[in-house]
């Protein structure tokens, strides 16, 4: 669980990366309709916990600079993916739980006693 959520997070990151790089050097409209689909998950992340608006309010004013924002949106994102992966090991986790102690009660009622 821990290490597929690293991983994607990783490939998330470096991406992120990439279409950074791609949006300074080379700003066409599909760049930043890339970088704008990238940045949503922790844009709404931190809109969901309350700490959008005091960020927006903050990089306008000029107290957060672009790279604070882009780190900021990086960490999001890890916790994000994190939070995500342990939620679903959990689910898949209990799901198999449950058809293991099925199965065998299923063997244990067709043995003769």
């Amino acid at each position: 669980m821990g290490g597929n959520a690293f991983l994607l997070s990783i490939i998330y990151l470096v991406t992120g990366i990439g279409v950074e790089v791609a949006r300074r050097y080379y700003p066409t409209r599909f760049v930043q309709q890339l970088s704008l689909s990238l940045d949503s998950l922790p844009a709404r992340a931190l809109e969901f916990v309350g700490a959008l608006e005091p960020l927006r309010a903050a990089y306008l004013e000029g107290r957060v600079s672009d790279a604070q924002v882009r780190l900021l949106f990086g960490s999001t994102t890890i916790v994000v993916i994190f939070i995500l992966a342990f939620v679903v090991g959990i689910l898949v986790g209990g799901l198999r739980s449950y058809v293991e102690r099925r199965a065998i009660r299923k063997a244990s009622e067709r043995r003769p006693g």
